[in-house]
């Protein structure tokens, strides 16, 4: 459901002006999430890293409406009741990458199996969209394993405006000291969120991570 928000009761509201129509604009965050206890539990309950990943970065951003923002077919904002991973798998044949989405559902285990099963349907179709039916309201998700950056940049040229809901870049997971971390780039438009939007963001991400345990 996407709810329109009343411009004039938006703390926000000249800053979504601004960054949307004047100096139209998003901005990167690269972090090292701390992996150690998630990928530790992801290993002692036999789940696969990546979809259990994808569901807790979902089941966040239900508590930030600032990053579940949108706009309406006449440029109004408003904010989705949930977003829906839009994520990418490899082909290893070409070395190329295709999009495929699953519906977010809180209970875990439905998401999971979702997740498997519709890689398992439209995982081996090549292209940019692997699965029809995206719906508007999704965000980006995506996983270079073999890479291990502190910098990352998705930028938009031309007229288009930057995108308000999140894009999310993962990296691979390095050992060091004990501790597992991986490379989390986080990418959103300026109209929608702050640097105080997306601290709160990732740092309850970094909370359910440290604590959750997940069941199928």
């Amino acid at each position: 459901m996407f709810t329109p928000i009343d411009k004039e009761t938006l703390p926000r509201r000249e800053h979504f002006d601004y960054y949307r129509t004047f100096l139209p604009c998003g901005y990167s965050v690269t972090v090292r999430l701390d992996m150690t206890n998630f990928h530790a539990m992801t290993r002692a309950q036999g789940l696969k890293l990546y979809p259990s990943l994808i569901w807790c970065v979902s089941h966040t951003l239900l508590s930030h409406p600032a990053c579940r923002m949108g706009v309406d077919g006449d440029g109004n904002p408003g904010c989705h009741d949930v977003l829906h991973p839009n994520y990418t798998v490899f082909h290893e044949d070409d070395h190329t990458f295709s999009d495929l989405w699953t519906e977010h559902d809180e209970d875990f285990a439905a998401f999971y199996r979702s997740f498997l099963s519709d890689v398992e349907t439209y995982g081996s179709n090549h292209g940019i969209k692997a699965k029809p039916g995206q719906p508007a309201n999704f965000y980006c998700i995506s996983s270079a394993p073999w890479l291990d950056f502190t910098g990352y940049s998705a930028a938009v040229s031309g007229d288009r405006l930057p995108a308000l809901f999140p894009v999310i870049t993962c990296g691979k997971i390095v050992a060091e000291n004990g501790r597992e971390t991986m490379a989390f780039a986080w990418n959103i438009s300026h109209a929608a969120a702050d640097g105080w939007h997306t601290a709160a963001f990732l740092k309850d991400l970094q909370d359910l991570l440290d604590t959750v345990t997940l069941h199928l």
